[in-house]
């Protein structure tokens, strides 16, 4: 499964606080991932840098040189020990503005920063904080294309709906109980809303989107796609969805996830003749032979098709039926054929 809201890896301790000795005096790109740096004093930064990587160390504080770095592009925090006070610096930044990339992941912020400066931004990551609304958002230049604000405690989506280019949302795993705000966001491609608290889907009808994630929510129905032609990816297991629909319209599906949910029968799938993978598995599903004429459209595109768990995946012979229905299958449940 796909997932954008996983934990970042552990931090290397082997490196220590070090002086950098080397001649970065037309550096360009300049990367300390996991130097366990407390502060960047014994670090040179040229000014010729566009890219600064500070990931995965020990910084509480924001040095002030880098806000001379007048050609910065891309500069990343990540995984750092940055609170909201130590951030407040970034608003008067005013050399900067020409920045693209603001990476503040796995910090410990309480609200989104003001990082209004920004007049060219188009990647902002605030996730793994600890952020309980959105408000701030309304400052965020327009020019966004990715947002990410997964593993924090927003409750509602607000003050987004002015950032007209985004092409990417994410707000996985937060304490969203509805969907809202999206019907400006009409070149938005990839939408991630796993781990909420949402009944419904309200897409007000996204055309252009190609990746939607719903896992893991309070959904009992499937309704509300309908309009979103041109998905590609669809997300919806770990909900109580007890019935297939919504979909026929979704022609340019090639993943469907509904497994872990109440289905007791495959409907609706006949028209998506894209679809490669199909993942049922944890639900209700008696006949395999109904499986077999709800994939008709599609029977020689699937090559994975996850079935385990169901009531027709104890019958006899279950494999190997499913190779004759099949024959361009390449995986069924954990068995991979050659």
């Amino acid at each position: 499964m796909q997932n954008q809201t996983e934990p970042p890896p552990e931090t290397n301790s082997d490196k220590d606080d070090q002086a950098i000795e080397f001649d970065l005096s037309s550096t360009t790109a300049l990367d300390l991932t996991s130097f366990q740096l407390h502060d960047l004093d014994s670090v040179e930064l040229p000014s010729s840098l566009t890219e600064l990587d500070l990931t995965a160390n020990r910084l509480s504080n924001l040095d002030p040189r880098i806000a001379n770095l007048i050609n910065l592009r891309k500069l990343s925090f990540q995984q750092n020990l940055i609170d909201d006070a130590a951030i407040e610096s970034i608003s008067s930044w005013d050399s900067l503005s020409g920045l693209e990339e603001l990476v503040l992941r796995d910090n410990k912020l309480m609200k989104v920063p003001d990082v209004s400066l920004f007049k060219k931004l188009l990647v902002f990551d605030v996730s793994f904080n600890e952020i309980t609304s959105l408000h701030g958002m309304s400052k965020v230049s327009s020019t966004l294309k990715e947002l990410y604000v997964s593993k924090n405690e927003v409750t509602k989506m607000e003050e987004i709906d002015h950032l007209h280019e985004l092409q990417i949302l994410e707000l996985g795993s937060n304490r969203l109980r509805v969907m809202e705000n999206l019907q400006n966001f009409t070149k938005l491609k990839e939408l991630w809303l796993g781990r909420n608290r949402i009944k419904a889907i309200n897409l007000c009808g996204l055309k252009y989107i190609k990746k939607i994630s719903l896992q893991s929510n309070r959904l009992t129905s499937m309704t509300g796609l309908e309009e979103c032609v041109a998905l590609e990816e669809l997300y919806l297991s770990h909900n109580g969805i007890s019935k297939m629909e919504g979909l026929s319209t979704l022609v340019n599906l090639r993943v469907l996830d509904v497994s872990s949910n109440k289905l007791t029968s495959v409907n609706d799938i006949q028209n998506l003749t894209r679809l490669e993978d199909l993942w049922l598995n944890d639900n209700q599903i008696e006949s395999l032979e109904s499986v077999a004429e709800a994939v008709s459209g599609s029977r020689e595109k699937l090559t994975t098709v996850y079935l385990e768990n169901n009531p027709c995946a104890k019958s006899p012979n279950y494999q190997a039926t499913l190779r004759q229905i099949f024959p361009n299958i390449e995986q069924i449940d954990s068995s991979i054929f050659a």
